[in-house]
């Protein structure tokens, strides 16, 4: 299992676009094959900045889902709206503890 951690900043003025753009896709890109979990989280202190945390069966899924069409069409509408690079780790757990 690969977590995925992807920074996103915007310019303030595209936030909703942002966001509308998310809540059409969202439930696409939760359901690709190989995604097991998805959830964005916005930054308390910056309201422009969010992550996106995601769980992928293997690295060859997400690449699958990277090469897509639902990535490029969704990624397409993004990108325009950063004020910032992105950027993305992709991760193991060491350790997971209630």
């Amino acid at each position: 299992m690969i977590k995925r951690i992807v920074k996103l900043t915007f310019r303030e003025d595209e936030v909703e676009t942002f966001l509308k753009n998310f809540e059409e896709n969202k439930l696409s890109i939760r359901d690709f094959d190989g995604c097991h979990h998805l959830e964005l989280w916005r930054d308390k202190h910056q309201p422009n900045i969010f992550f996106t945390y995601s769980f992928w069966e293997n690295e060859d899924k997400l690449n699958t889902y990277r090469h897509s069409e639902l990535f490029k069409n969704v990624w397409s509408k993004t990108k325009i709206l950063f004020s910032d690079k992105p950027q993305a780790w992709s991760i193991d757990s060491v350790w997971e503890g209630e």
